[in-house]
């Protein structure tokens, strides 16, 4: 069974949805299922060196009390899942399209998963800027990637066009939230829901003369 995974690294949702992927999947211990990793910019016109996130979040929730509202319920989820969401560590929120870029370096050598996880916890729990060049570079490297190599490749344009194309097609197709999960290039499912939502989506896939479907 084949997963596509339409994501950003800068969203929290998307670290909870994917822990509870991997909580549905291990409920099916009879599937194998691949997953493929798709771009996904929320803000896809923030400017390449990111902005101040407190500014950012106040100007987007209304206030920072609203914030604080957020942060608290995304915080307890991820607790649950066993994530220690630390966002008073964040200081910028950044342009994911080096992030995304990078990903799909990794895909291509058969590192993209471990690639996204590495980025969710260094962004959501380390508080690094993943829109910075160099941090990504330390990133990769901590997954055996030449420092040099991603060094030279971020500072080009390799991979930018695939990422805003992945992009514009997952608008193309209905997508303006995410996480979203495509399950068979058919059955999908957006937001981070608890596993158990998973599993009929999967059983239908996994059944002849299955029928297209959306949750």
């Amino acid at each position: 069974m084949h997963i596509d995974i339409h994501f950003d690294v800068a969203c929290p949702w998307c670290f909870v949805g994917k822990r509870r992927l991997e909580r549905a999947l291990a409920l099916r211990p009879g599937i194998v299922a691949t997953r493929s990793w798709r771009a996904f910019q929320l803000n896809p016109d923030m400017p390449s060196e990111g902005v101040p996130r407190r500014f950012f979040l106040e100007a987007k929730f209304g206030g920072a009390r609203q914030v604080l509202r957020s942060h608290a319920a995304i915080a307890n989820a991820g607790r649950a899942e066993g994530i220690e969401f630390a966002f008073e560590r964040i200081q910028r929120t950044p342009s994911t399209l080096r992030a995304h870029r990078l990903i799909r370096l990794a895909a291509a050598e058969g590192r993209g998963e471990p690639m996204v996880e590495e980025l969710f916890r260094a962004y959501f729990i380390g508080g690094v800027d993943i829109g910075d060049s160099e941090s990504l570079v330390m990133a990769a490297a901590r997954l055996g990637f030449e420092r040099g190599r991603i060094r030279s490749y971020l500072a080009g344009e390799d991979g930018i066009a695939d990422v805003l194309a992945e992009e514009q097609r997952a608008r193309q197709l209905g997508i303006h939230a995410v996480p979203c999960f495509v399950i068979e290039g058919g059955f999908a499912i957006s937001g981070a829901h608890e596993p158990e939502m998973f599993l009929p989506l999967f059983d239908l896939a996994a059944s002849p003369g299955r029928v297209a479907r959306q949750a």
